[in-house]
């Protein structure tokens, strides 16, 4: 699908498009190729002379392949985006070209920040002006958006935190914490992630001084917010690293109290079968032997020596 954006009244507008002539007689600021088609890309490399990039050549994470200028001038680069669902977290990467002063965005499946963007332009008038406007308001609302991520990590992990802290924990509760637990880190680490790869793409805009002195501005004010971000990220770290640590401290605590268990239980153990051991010698001159109440003299020695201890261990709180 492609979406076509110009600018009408210092609005961002989307231009309907249904064939190859309407697109040659827009006027856009803005080209967006969501999964595009065999005949979309046709279309760009005819009107524009631009070759659509594979998705493949989209995760390429060295610097020097992810932002560039190619043979004809035009500015290429490759960032990530986070897609933060439900059921899914991922990294979406995205291929951006200025060229003509035109920006081409080319992604595999629409994202939230694309979304918000359109929104926010159609009805705030004045809120950009040109290709490069769309470029770093699309870094700038990614951002915005990894910081919400960020404050839905804050609270899942307070709610982890809770059980972990207030409550007793099962072994099942433990798993199911550490399944939490490991889910809030990937989070966080994409995010991360995320923000490293908007700096660096920002930055290389920066470099080549093409923008204009309000738009310097705004790309210091998007790497301030980033700055501030990776320190939350680094917080975050910290604090699952404590949960999970808390979390298998308590496993081994449960672990140890089923060892000690067993460990109370053979040495309760270990004075009946003393006796069981001395009373199955067969030495022929032994002063129960020939005694009446021997067997259940015996027997009852067994279950006091075993009674005894246990209620030792109870007294001391070791069985708990």
């Amino acid at each position: 699908m492609i979406n076509v954006f110009a600018l009408q009244n210092g609005r961002l507008r989307q231009i309907p498009i249904e064939n190859q002539g309407e697109l040659e007689q827009a006027k856009p600021i803005w080209i967006d190729f969501d999964e595009p088609t065999d005949e979309e890309r046709v279309w760009a490399r005819d009107l524009f002379g631009l070759t659509l990039p594979d998705e493949d050549d989209f995760g390429d994470i060295e610097a020097s392949a992810r932002c560039f200028e190619d043979a004809s001038g035009s500015l290429q680069i490759r960032s990530d985006f986070l897609l933060d669902k439900v059921d899914e977290v991922r990294n979406v990467p995205v291929a951006f070209v200025l060229r003509q002063d035109i920006l081409f965005s080319l992604h595999q499946e629409d994202l939230p920040v694309f979304r918000l963007l359109r929104m926010r332009a159609r009805h705030q008038p004045g809120y950009l002006e040109d290709c490069r406007d769309v470029l770093l308001d699309l870094y700038a609302t990614d951002a915005e958006y990894s910081a919400d991520s960020l404050e839905g990590i804050y609270a899942n992990l307070e709610e982890i935190g809770s059980r972990v802290l207030t409550a007793h924990l099962t072994d099942q509760d433990a798993a199911d914490v550490l399944a939490g637990i490991a889910r809030e880190e990937d989070l966080n680490g994409r995010i991360r992630r995320n923000l490293m790869d908007t700096r660096r793409a920002i930055s290389f805009l920066m470099r080549r001084r093409l923008l204009s002195s309000e738009q310097i501005e705004e790309s210091r004010q998007i790497l301030r917010d980033i700055e501030s971000l990776d320190g939350h990220t680094s917080f975050l770290f910290e604090k699952i690293n404590f949960l999970m640590d808390a979390t298998v401290g308590f496993i081994n605590i449960n672990q140890n109290k089923i060892i000690k268990l067993f460990s109370v239980a053979s040495v309760a153990l270990l004075p009946p079968t003393l006796i069981a051991s001395i009373y199955g010698m067969n030495f022929e001159f032994m002063p129960e032997l020939k005694w009446p109440f021997g067997y259940p003299f015996a027997l009852g020695l067994m279950v006091v020596s075993v009674i005894a201890p246990f209620w030792y261990f109870s007294k001391k709180g070791w069985l708990k």
